[in-house]
């Protein structure tokens, strides 16, 4: 696979500032290493494309959660425990069960990594929301999301969001004071390229 795209949301200074940049080689390297054309595998049942070949987020999420592993990345659980302090005074609930949890996908050197291969929502989520709680609780200080370009998830099920429109949101946002470093990464296959043992990458991002 490439990196198709980078984006530095809340500044890309502060983020190379905070680290070491063997960590982000790593993750180059972990990326440029997943060959997708093996995980071209799913067969959809879509009405508006049936019985096409699409690449599956879960055999590739596990592929790249496997080198990730391999590296001696840590997934990161963080229990959830619920509150019943703001429930209406005559709200009759039910006792509440434990075993909740948000994880962090990868956590090395309180660096995080979220891959999302997925809905749009879950891609919001992880920058604006499940990054700043593990920042806040001293799990991370950045963070670096992985998600597909356009032209890769169009070769996705339906509704799979891409780099694209996640950076324009994220623009026309704007940077909130409680918001971390995030490097949010477009991934994309190999297209018609001569050499395809040559990375595409007009510059690794490492060194920028």
């Amino acid at each position: 696979m490439i990196i198709g795209g980078r984006y530095s949301f809340n500044g890309r200074a502060a983020f190379i500032s905070r680290k070491p940049k063997h960590l982000l080689t790593e993750i180059e390297d972990i990326i440029l290493a997943i060959e997708a054309s093996g995980h071209k595998t799913k067969k959809s049942k879509e009405k508006t494309m049936p019985g096409r070949i699409i690449y599956s987020p879960i055999s590739l999420n596990k592929a790249i959660k496997s080198k990730f592993h391999d590296k001696h990345w840590q997934t990161i659980r963080m229990p959830c425990d619920y509150s019943t302090e703001y429930y209406a005074r005559d709200y009759q609930a039910r006792k509440l069960k434990g075993g909740a949890f948000r994880e962090m996908d990868f956590v090395k050197e309180k660096l995080g990594i979220e891959v999302q291969l997925g809905k749009y929502a879950f891609m919001v989520y992880n920058v604006c929301a499940k990054m700043t709680i593990f920042s806040k609780a001293g799990v991370i200080d950045a963070g670096v999301e992985i998600v597909p370009m356009k032209q890769f998830a169009d070769d996705m099920s339906t509704g799979v969001s891409y780099f694209e429109q996640l950076v324009w949101d994220l623009e026309h946002r704007g940077v909130s004071n409680i918001d971390i470093p995030v490097l949010i990464l477009g991934i994309d296959i190999w297209h018609d390229h001569p050499n395809p043992q040559t990375p595409l990458l007009p510059q690794s991002f490492a060194g920028r």
